[in-house]
């Protein structure tokens, strides 16, 4: 059943008063993400300490039927950790300590709730890099950045969180704790429960630990910023860049109306007239990257870029990566209501598919922008719109739906970063098919028979013990509350 006075009284008996948040003040703080449009205020917060009061609260839940969502700083862009009704969020953001640092293994051990920023900062004092990158690093946490697999702009050369995960421990959705890899390079022992784990949006299980793998810091960075005054030669910089066997660290590209808003907002002394702009860096060994920087400008210039920057320092570099950076916030500001989405394609069909989304707003009457990971084909789509205006909301839903599909039609994705959650659930079946999709169904079954591990994300999952239907992932339209 739904959260009781009987799993109140047994939450504030192990956890205490003060780490049961119920006023309705502190539940509107935790009944959405990111996401726009999506809201439903928990009936309690839990907040956790460790691993062994995850494991009662799994199990309390499992007990009483009662929905549990995990939770950590709630940047996420697809309703992962959106409340369902008659639900307990579980805050993992106290479980917020680096364990270890450990140079001689080149790997850190840390607790969901450490803030990305945090580690990348740490590890680099000691000359050590921590690759994956999201937008938010700043403010996200490790544990969402597992749960969903986080890209961000060094992707092309590094990959994803999944590359970077040695070992976890995680609370089964049943209350059991498993412990999973460690510090060894290779681990081929039975299957790899770890990378099943990843990404699994936290249907499966409560992260409470990892192990991370780490890199020496590289040697030196430089740092470009090109511009076009056309989509289609920034694309082809983009292939013409890969065919010449150079792997940048990040290249990303944002759109006219992208460029417009971040000028607008923040002035960094952007052309707003440009059709796109590049921004490529290159690191590595010294010699390395002074090549690869000469052949990247010479393929700039052939590629009719209209002005090319090379950061003199890292400050100046810092600069550039800025325009970048600030995009979503920029594009916020424009309209009371933004929705930002990703989807990707192979990089061949980068052009094409920024072609596909510049036609489907024009269809549909809507301002869209677009800017992302260029290099890995992985776009972020972004509609400038207002909530309160149903008729065009129903525009933008359009919009989204044609988008996802032409992505999947060309051999691309619904999402690349952002996840699933209930944002894109009703389009997870035309990229894992039927059969997919049912083998999704059948796991989450196995590891999660009672469905109280976030309820609702990604697909409806049936419970198999009689009694009420956890949450089912029904989440309100928020009104704008910001």
């Amino acid at each position: 059943m739904p959260y009781s006075p009987r799993v109140h009284h047994r939450l504030v008996e192990r956890l205490g008063r003060e780490r049961v948040l119920v006023s309705p003040e502190e539940l509107l703080t935790y009944s959405y993400d990111a996401t726009p449009m999506l809201g439903h205020r928990p009936e309690a917060v839990a907040i956790v300490k460790n691993a062994d009061e995850v494991a009662f609260v799994h199990r309390l839940a499992n007990e009483e039927l009662c929905p549990l969502v995990p939770r950590g700083s709630g940047t996420g862009l697809s309703g992962g950790s959106v409340p369902v009704p008659g639900s307990v969020v579980l805050l993992m953001t106290h479980m917020n300590r680096i364990l270890e640092i450990d140079s001689r293994n080149l790997t850190a051990t840390v607790e969901p709730g450490v803030i990305t920023g945090v580690l990348q900062a740490e590890v680099e004092k000691l000359g050590l890099f921590y690759p994956p990158d999201p937008g938010s690093a700043r403010i996200c946490t490790l544990g969402g950045n597992v749960a969903e697999n986080a890209g961000g702009l060094r992707g092309l050369k590094y990959g994803v969180t999944k590359n970077y995960v040695m070992g976890m421990e995680v609370v089964l959705p049943t209350g059991e704790l498993l412990k999973l890899g460690g510090k060894c390079v290779k681990d081929v022992a039975g299957y790899n429960l770890s990378d099943f784990l990843v990404g699994s949006e936290g249907l499966l299980g409560t992260f409470t630990q990892f192990t991370l793998k780490l890199l020496p810091k590289p040697e030196a960075r430089k740092t470009m910023l090109a511009v076009y005054d056309s989509i289609s030669d920034a694309a082809e910089t983009v292939s013409d860049i890969i065919a010449a066997h150079i792997l940048p660290c990040t290249l990303e590209f944002l759109d006219q109306m992208t460029v417009r808003c971040v000028e607008e907002s923040f002035q960094l002394g952007l052309l707003t007239d440009c059709g796109a702009l590049l921004l490529i860096e290159v690191d590595g060994r010294q010699p390395v990257v002074e090549e690869d920087a000469r052949t990247i400008m010479d393929i700039c210039r052939k590629r009719h870029a209209r002005s090319l920057s090379l950061a003199g320092g890292e400050d100046e570099a810092e600069g550039l990566r800025a325009a970048r950076r600030a995009a979503f916030s920029a594009l916020a500001r424009a309209r009371p209501t933004c929705i930002l989405e990703d989807v990707t394609v192979p990089r061949s069909e980068v052009a094409p598919m920024v072609e596909v989304v510049r036609r489907i707003a024009k269809e549909e009457d809507l301002l869209i922008a677009n800017f992302g990971h260029a290099g890995d084909g992985n776009l972020h789509p972004t509609c400038l719109t207002d909530e309160r205006n149903e008729s065009e909301i129903e525009r933008v839903h359009r919009a989204f739906t044609a988008i996802f599909h032409a992505a999947v039609r060309m051999g691309g994705t619904i999402t690349g970063e952002h996840g699933v959650g209930i944002a894109k659930k009703p389009f997870l079946e035309c990229v894992a098919g039927p059969e997919g999709l049912e083998l999704m169904k059948k796991l989450k079954a196995t590891l999660d028979p009672n469905a109280i591990l976030n309820p609702g994300k990604m697909f409806e999952a049936k419970p198999r013990r009689e009694g009420p239907l956890p949450g089912e992932g029904r989440a309100e339209p928020r009104r704008a509350q910001r």
